[in-house]
Formats: C-alpha cells, structure tokens, sequence
C-alpha cells in the first residue's frame, strides 16, 4: 500500500524534505503541497503594523490597505468555493451596514485564481456591498499567513493588528460589533 507523504525534517530554521518509502520499497509519490514552517514565522502577527498592499477590485480599480489608515479594518481572505466563507458572508455584510464608512471598512480579498469571473456573480448573488479585492497568485494573503480560509484580521485605527482569526464567524454577533466598538475607540 502506497503511502504518499514526505517526511519534513527541521533541523535549525532548515526544511529538508525527504521521500516515504512504501512497504514494497518503492519510494511513495510526494504530498502535492508541503508548506515550510520557515515561512510561518515571517507571517503578519497580531501587534504587527499590517503591511501595505495594492489589490484590484472588481472593476478593476487599485485598492491600498494604506487608503484606509484612520478607520478600523476588517481583512478577510476568502474564496466563493470555501463554504465556511460563503456562510460568513452575509453576517459580515450586516455588520458592514451597521457602522459609517468614516470609521470602519471591510476589505474581503478573494484568493480565487478565476478573480472577477468568480466573484462578481457570487457578490451579485449575495448583494455584497463592501470591496471585492483580488489576490489571484495568493501573495497578499501569504504575507498575512493566511493558510486557510476563511482567516480574518482586525486592523486598528493605527494600522496595527489586533486579532487574527482562523475559521467563519459570526461577524453580526454582539461580540463582533463589541470589539469594532473598541478598536473606534483607541
């Protein structure tokens, strides 16, 4: 029986990859993806000053992290094939509604390779009104350590990170709205 894995060795910040064998003694296929904790460690942290980005929207218009220095952010890196993210969605777009726009943004950036083919009709679909970004090649969403989705980051006033949260929330929740609240306020 075949047993397609790779053994990863980390031996002082170095990821030495090395081939399973099968019981026969044939060397297993490797594991499609084998992501380095090396990089781990360069992902944005909560207390980091969130790094700046430009990303398109979905008419095409580039969009900075920066232009929103002033407000408190939500970032959310998704896809329209992630279930936990379609769930999310609709309670983000209530809580979107619920703040002015001088002081809160949501900014949802699709890491979806089809980009606007994808994501227009699911925003469409939904009545999304907060911007649509597109990280296509997953660089934005690299820099921020997003290795899964639906993974969001609370981004005060100063641009600094407040909360990184891996898996859907419920962002119409008391609590939600609660911590928004608090970010206005620092």
């Amino acid at each position: 029986m075949s047993v397609g894995a790779l053994f990863i060795w980390i031996s002082m910040g170095l990821v030495v990859a090395s081939p399973v064998m099968t019981a026969s003694g044939a060397q297993a296929e490797p594991a499609p993806y084998v992501r380095s904790q090396v990089a781990e460690r360069h992902a944005v942290r909560v207390g980091d000053e969130a790094p700046d980005f430009r990303l398109r929207d979905l008419d095409g218009n580039l969009t900075s992290l920066s232009q929103f220095r002033g407000k408190v952010v939500l970032l959310n890196f998704w896809a329209t094939w992630c279930g936990p993210c379609r769930v999310e969605m609709p309670a983000m777009e209530q809580l979107y509604r619920s703040f002015p726009r001088r002081e809160f943004q949501i900014l949802a950036v699709s890491t979806d390779p089809q980009g606007v083919a994808v994501t227009r009709p699911f925003q469409r679909k939904i009545g999304l009104t907060f911007p649509i970004l597109h990280d296509t090649a997953m660089e934005v969403g690299m820099t921020y350590g997003a290795r899964s989705l639906p993974m969001t980051l609370m981004i005060d006033r100063q641009g600094i990170v407040r909360q990184k949260s891996f898996g859907a929330r419920d962002w119409d929740s008391p609590e939600a709205r609660e911590l928004i609240q608090i970010l206005m306020k620092s």
